[in-house]
């Protein structure tokens, strides 16, 4: 008997269910698309430096070149030697000069009291970061002074320490002795940095609160249950953890220190007694706008930025060997 059931082909290659299709690449789409991923790639490699871009040209404009043009002017003369290069004459004549030299003098003491000025923000932030009691209400009191000018600071600050001042009132009730705060050379430089140090640790304490936002809280909770005490926990835990953290306050500190006190040294001590309150931004000023020597400022400028460079290296160096050490 003859079959007559019709015959089933098994579908080969291109086909499907009897139906050839055909598939065709679009060569010219895929280059459309290569192009657009190599001309994405290149925006993105090129969209940091067009972000960075104007910020670098601020800088340049603003800081380094008035930089060299204040270092090419420190070689030049005052007076009738106006615009006259005289080499070394004006570093020469610093060396030489008592007054610059307390004032470099006055630069080391603040680098020893340097590590005091940031360990007081430090030790604040660390106490409003475990939560003690009343710390927001800390955190708004020891942020306070910052806002306000160094000038109306000085003021205040100049009245309650003077002589006759509450200060020394308060003293005489326990029977201490009046101090001459700001008259005595031995402690009138002492006596502006702890009022600068007071007035500018809000902000070391705000990059402080920042840095602890970055520690790994895990770390912290297990040194607890270890029974670790604060001493152990802030040398194992916190300071190795706030490393990068320290080492910015620590720069910005000495920067705010070389820089930043010449409101307070105009009111509360004009540089004396006895210029034993002078700073290179001091020297400067005195140079430049009472004496009209801008090129001997100029070549005091120079040396500052000197002394905070090395300064600054140096700090950043040594916090780095410590944190390797740790």
């Amino acid at each position: 008997m003859r079959d007559t059931s019709p015959s089933v082909r098994p579908a080969g290659p291109g086909r499907a269910g009897g139906t050839t299709t055909r598939r065709e690449g679009r060569p010219g789409a895929a280059r459309t698309g290569a192009g657009r991923t190599s001309r994405g790639a290149r925006a993105e490699r090129l969209a940091p430096y067009v972000l960075v871009a104007p910020a670098v040209l601020i800088l340049v404009t603003l800081r380094l070149w008035p930089l060299v043009l204040g270092v090419n002017y420190s070689f030049t003369g005052d007076g009738a030697s106006n615009g006259t290069p005289v080499g070394l004459s004006n570093y020469l004549e610093l060396a030489g000069d008592p007054l610059f030299r307390t004032s470099l003098r006055n630069v080391g003491l603040l680098v020893l009291l340097l590590p005091v000025a940031v360990a007081i923000p430090g030790l604040l932030a660390t106490f409003i970061y475990l939560r003690v009691p009343g710390h927001r209400v800390y955190r708004a009191v020891y942020f306070f002074p910052a806002v306000l000018s160094p000038v109306i600071v000085g003021a205040i600050v100049t009245l309650i320490l003077g002589f006759d001042g509450p200060l020394n009132a308060a003293l005489g009730m326990i029977g201490v002795g009046p101090v001459d705060w700001l008259g005595d050379p031995g402690t009138a430089m002492f006596t502006v940095v702890g009022v600068h140090v007071w007035a500018t640790f809000g902000m070391a304490l705000v990059v402080f609160l920042a840095g602890f936002s970055t520690l790994d809280a895990s770390l912290l909770d297990a040194a607890r249950v270890d029974g670790a005490s604060l001493r152990q926990v802030v040398r194992h835990v916190i300071v190795p953890g706030l490393t990068r953290t320290i080492q910015f306050v620590f720069v910005t500190t000495m920067i705010g220190m070389l820089t930043s006190m010449f409101g307070l040294l105009f009111v509360m001590t004009n540089g004396g007694p006895e210029g034993s309150t002078y700073l290179p931004e001091y020297y400067i000023w005195h140079q430049q706008g009472q004496l009209n020597r801008p090129a001997l400022a100029s070549a005091a400028s120079t040396v500052l930025f000197v002394v905070m460079l090395v300064v600054g290296l140096a700090q950043i160096t040594l916090l780095r060997r410590t944190g390797r050490r740790d």
